[in-house]
């Protein structure tokens, strides 16, 4: 089996990359069958966007302060982990953005897409489901929608719902609401269209972030899960991303 390795900066990585290239070669990850990450899960978020158009699997080794997205490393038989393997395959969320001044965005997003206050001032948004308002005003200092892979990392933070992997589901949580201060956010089939409105853009100006790719000032946000083929994340049976998954609803604090 042919191999591509992608590393992040760190030194420790660096190496590591040097040694698997020694041990089994390297080719372009053009020309390859699977795509070898090493680093952290914000590197094999940059990983899943940067190779999405190629269609090929990756299997990421952690060498970063968070892995919940790779496997141990190890040198040592890399062509039958890959074997043995398990592929989730993980649906990007698609983010359409319009800004204050007209300009619009396009951004994909693995974990979430997320909408911040700029300011002290709170943000006021309006939120729609398929063209329908269901909050005229969500009085809050943010809110996202996740995907069931990215259920557990910001979504998690702000209090959100640990989404099964193929649950077909989406959260949209809230991130300290102050008005309607009971609403903590829903549970979305994962074809549904979800619209934001900021009300004040001027006066609580709001950014929009998909994974890492930010853009400020906005005036409205679409968010959708993409209808593409998706991307095969590989995982060691014994580590597989579902079974995290579950997990992670009983670990302690």
């Amino acid at each position: 089996m042919a191999y591509a390795f992608v590393a992040s900066e760190t030194s420790v990585a660096q190496q590591a990359r040097r040694k698997l290239v020694e041990r089994y070669g390297e080719v372009p990850p053009e020309q390859a069958q699977a795509i070898v990450a090493l680093g952290g899960d914000g590197f094999m978020l940059r990983t899943l966007h940067a190779h999405l158009p190629l269609d090929i699997p990756v299997y990421g080794m952690k060498l970063g302060r968070v892995g919940f997205l790779m496997n141990k490393h190890r040198v040592d038989d890399l062509p039958g982990r890959i074997e043995r393997a398990h592929a989730a395959v993980l649906y990007p969320l698609e983010m359409d953005v319009v800004c204050a001044k007209g300009e619009k965005h396009h951004a994909l997003a693995f974990n979430e897409v997320s909408l911040l206050r700029q300011s002290n001032q709170a943000a006021h948004l309006e939120i729609k489901l398929n063209e329908t308002v269901k909050l005229d005003a969500l009085v809050c200092d943010g809110i996202l929608v996740s995907t069931p892979a990215g259920s557990t990392a910001y979504n998690l933070s702000a209090h959100g719902p640990i989404l099964p992997l193929d649950a077909n589901v989406l959260a949209l949580t809230p991130i300290s609401p102050f008005r309607p201060r009971r609403w903590r956010g829903a549970i979305l089939p994962h074809r549904t269209q979800v619209s934001l409105r900021v009300l004040d853009p001027n006066k609580r100006p709001v950014s929009a972030t998909a994974d890492f790719h930010e853009v400020r000032d906005v005036r409205s946000v679409t968010v959708r899960q993409s209808a593409g083929p998706g991307v095969r994340l590989l995982f060691d049976p014994e580590h597989n991303l579902e079974q995290r998954i579950l997990d992670e609803q009983f670990a302690p604090d």
